[in-house]
């Protein structure tokens, strides 16, 4: 049989027990504080990939708007340039005799 351990040794080996078991501890929280940093990366990460994709969706459709605005406003320009081109061949008579008349004092 074995011989009884002294109290000093007993004590001894509680502390390399306890001294195991914090190692253990030590490496187990270790390791989930660097899978939560990770993680926290990876959210960050994620969150400014998201940000960034909705930043371009909203800048595609506000462009969308604008250019859409741009063709409206064109077309409206070219409407009013031709009713000012039919309106000013249509006066064009109307002054050619006013003048030819004012000159010849008819």
């Amino acid at each position: 049989m074995e011989e009884e351990k002294t109290l000093l040794q007993q004590i001894r080996d509680k502390e390399q027990e306890f001294s195991k078991k914090l190692e253990t501890v030590k490496r187990e929280t270790d390791a989930q504080i660097a899978a939560a940093a990770n993680e926290r990366e990876q959210s960050i990460h994620q969150a400014g990939s998201s940000g960034k994709k909705s930043a371009e969706a909203w800048y595609r459709g506000e462009k969308q708007k604008t250019e859409a605005t741009i063709d409206q406003m064109k077309k409206e320009s070219e409407s009013e340039t031709e009713k000012a081109v039919i309106k000013g061949k249509r006066n064009l008579l109307m002054a050619v005799d006013k003048i030819i008349s004012y000159v010849t004092m008819d």
